[in-house]
């Protein structure tokens, strides 16, 4: 388990260089370092539900597992995205079934932040809430979140690296690895899109009041559109958008809701990864939400 494929090597390389995170080199180093390493765990791991049921989960393990660490630095909810990791559930356990189980260790900062946010998001899957931080002195986990989640075989050694939901690319990987079958998103055929505008500008707005921008953007190339995932910078932002594809000649609107949790000044992106030569394509969202 030492060695690792140079298909995922280079995937991986070329997935976090295009997302401007750390130099290929650097990456190709981490990735190396930790294939094939075995994931130590805490003697005793206590998991809850909500924050509040104690659950018997972390001897719930399939064939895989994706184990999640997240720390307390910067911003809890756009780190944790929890509504995506929900999505990303529902469909590896249609796929998988109980071949893969999922783990989460939360080493928050504020625990009474972490317990709203785990209600406002109603994550109702078990989560281990980390206060000394044990995971992660077991381990010494990489400073870079990017690289603070694993999907691990049935013995606990380290498969791939890379955050899911937070990657479209990684995301990919994953799946193709648990599946066995090797996607290759650069093989469908590409259109052209003219978009109404990359940055809506909210002004100045309550912070309580929930905000909401559209993008259009217009099919002008010969193939479908497919909007393959989005990611977001935070948590507070919400996309919704049609996921039939997209027509020549045809205009997909994407509604993005913003929900701030405190006064702050609005800066969030948008990514589309979708079937067009720049993917993934970057939507702003700025302003100020004042109290």
């Amino acid at each position: 388990m030492r060695h690792i494929s140079v298909y995922v090597l280079s995937l991986l390389a070329i997935v976090f260089t295009a997302c401007k995170e750390p130099p290929e080199k650097q990456v190709i180093r981490l990735v190396s370092e930790w294939s094939g390493k075995e994931i130590r765990f805490p003697n005793r791991s206590i998991f809850t539900s909500l924050g509040k049921d104690t659950v018997d989960s972390f001897n719930e393990v399939g064939k895989y597992r994706i184990i999640s660490y997240v720390d307390s630095v910067g911003c809890m909810s756009c780190k944790l995205q929890l509504p995506r990791w929900k999505e990303l559930i529902r469909e590896t356990d249609s796929l998988l079934g109980n071949k893969l189980t999922y783990h989460f260790y939360f080493h928050p900062k504020d625990l009474k932040d972490l317990k709203y946010i785990l209600r406002r998001d109603r994550f109702n899957y078990p989560v281990c809430i980390d206060l000394q931080d044990e995971f992660n002195r077991l381990n010494r986990f990489p400073s870079d979140m990017t690289f603070q989640t694993f999907l691990l075989d049935s013995l606990n050694r380290v498969v791939a690296i890379g955050n899911p939901v937070h990657n479209a690319k990684v995301k990919e990987l994953y799946l193709s690895l648990l599946t066995g079958k090797r996607k290759d998103v650069s093989s469908m055929m590409k259109t052209s899109v003219k978009l109404d505008k990359t940055v809506a500008d909210l002004e100045d707005v309550h912070w309580k009041e929930v905000q909401t921008a559209t993008f259009e953007l217009k099919n002008i190339g010969e193939n479908l559109l497919v909007i393959h995932d989005v990611d977001t910078s935070c948590g507070c932002v919400k996309v919704e958008y049609s996921k039939e594809p997209v027509r020549p000649g045809k205009t997909l609107v994407i509604t993005v809701t913003y929900t701030a949790e405190h006064p702050e000044q609005i800066n969030k992106t948008i990514s589309l990864h979708c079937n067009v030569e720049n993917s993934p394509i970057q939507l702003q969202i700025r302003g100020n939400a004042r109290e």
